[in-house]
């Protein structure tokens, strides 16, 4: 008897569930990011601002209102945010892990490992969805050449195997 090898499918982590896909990167908010981090939103922010060197586009940008006002309508946790006069940052990857260097605490020197290992595993899953999605476009496409050839195949034994038409003779041909 083959044992088959079972991969187990687990739930996402509490800082998958908040990566969110903003501007075509993976980014979390400063709410969740300060939550994460166990600091008040408005102490994450104020440290990002004194060190807005440590901060470039690539790392942090501010929503706009239209996008405030899609997370919050998608996001459950973030309906807090729905009558906050303050537009959120988001952060990506490096930002996260520049906040917890500039906020240096414990805490988030832990937590900020965890981000990014979180963020990893997200662009292993992703590249491994693309290889994975070549492959079946691959299949495919030689599935149908395979049925191109398979019906020429066809066409050609039907010729080979039809039986000679003989032409009847009419009684008036000798």
């Amino acid at each position: 008897m083959v044992k088959k090898k079972v991969t187990a499918v687990t739930a996402p982590s509490p800082v998958e569930q908040r990566i969110l896909m903003l501007r075509g990167q993976r980014v979390l908010l400063d709410a969740d990011l300060a939550e994460l981090y166990d600091v008040p939103t408005k102490r994450l922010n104020e440290q990002m601002k004194r060190n807005r060197a440590r901060f470039p586009a690539e790392f942090m940008f501010q929503l706009t209102r239209d996008e405030k006002a899609e997370v919050v309508a998608n996001c459950d946790h973030l309906a807090r945010l729905k009558f906050s006069p303050v537009l959120p940052y988001a952060f990506t990857e490096y930002g996260a892990l520049m906040a917890a260097n500039v906020l240096n605490s414990s805490r988030a020197v832990e937590v900020s490992v965890y981000i990014v290992r979180t963020f990893v595993r997200l662009s292993e899953a992703l590249l491994s969805n693309k290889k994975f999605a070549s492959k079946l476009d691959a299949l495919e496409n030689k599935l149908a050449t395979h049925d191109q050839a398979i019906t020429r195949l066809i066409q050609a034994i039907r010729q080979l195997t039809a039986l000679p038409q003989t032409k009847k003779r009419g009684i008036d041909e000798e």
